[in-house]
């Protein structure tokens, strides 16, 4: 009826502020929830894909003379990797925790957005019935006065609800602030502190190689040497066979 016009809708322009801001809160939340398990996923496969590959690598070099430089580092280097998956498992507890706990509350609030809603269509169909009794009087007398009584309990009820989300709704976004500041700085620390450990721990595993490897990666050259190595493997004539 009030698409139709029948019924004139009550417009809040107050309350349509507030709810557009909660909506657009709402919204963000629920993606950093979303993308802090996924970020948290990532740091866990990461460091879990590093342990595969270390078992790879040892299986690879400690095949040959397990006290050969490499193969000593490719010990180490799977020491260190465990380290950190395990690191990685038991303190990254950034979690989706905080953003789970605050979108935990949204359901309750929209619950009360819809409840207004549903009351201000009664609020509206209750104003527009008593007018028409004012402007068209019944035959039945008691009409107007039962008219009257839904309005203002119609009216009371709405008003109650539209007051406390204009008040509260404010008063919620205003709390996100404070309530993120300590889960942010945690986050940042966690990291902090995996990147750094992941620095010390490989940076042992580099002892074990010659002093040159590392100027030798920058120049370039260990993709030479790699480039070398399978030159001659493609010489070799079991690579070069043909069936």
């Amino acid at each position: 009826m009030q698409k139709t016009g029948q019924i004139e809708r009550t417009v809040d322009r107050d309350f349509a502020e507030e709810s557009a801001k909660f909506k657009a809160y709402e919204r963000e939340a629920l993606a950093l929830q979303k993308d802090s398990k996924t970020f948290l996923d990532a740091m866990r496969t990461l460091a879990g894909t590093q342990v595969k590959v270390s078992e790879s690598i040892d299986v690879f070099y400690n095949a040959g003379d397990r006290m050969s430089d490499g193969a000593m580092a490719a010990s180490a280097y799977r020491r260190s990797v465990d380290e950190l998956d395990s690191l990685a498992s038991s303190q990254m507890v950034i979690r989706s925790e905080p953003a789970g706990k605050m979108v935990s509350y949204f359901p309750a609030i929209n619950g009360l957005i819809d409840k207004r809603n549903k009351k201000l269509l009664d609020y509206d169909a209750a104003r527009s019935k008593l007018r028409k009794l004012e402007g068209k009087p019944d035959n039945d007398p008691t009409k107007l006065p039962r008219a009257e009584k839904e309005y203002e309990e119609a009216k009371a009820i709405f008003d109650v609800l539209n007051e406390q989300l204009i008040t509260e709704l404010p008063q919620f976004l205003d709390l996100r602030v404070p309530f993120f500041d300590p889960s942010f700085e945690a986050m940042i620390r966690l990291q902090s502190k995996f990147a750094e450990e992941g620095y010390e721990k490989l940076g042992g595993v580099q002892r074990y190689f010659p002093d040159n490897v590392r100027d030798d990666y920058a120049a370039g050259q260990l993709d030479s040497q790699v480039e070398n190595v399978l030159q001659e493997m493609k010489d070799l004539s079991i690579c070069s066979a043909s069936g």
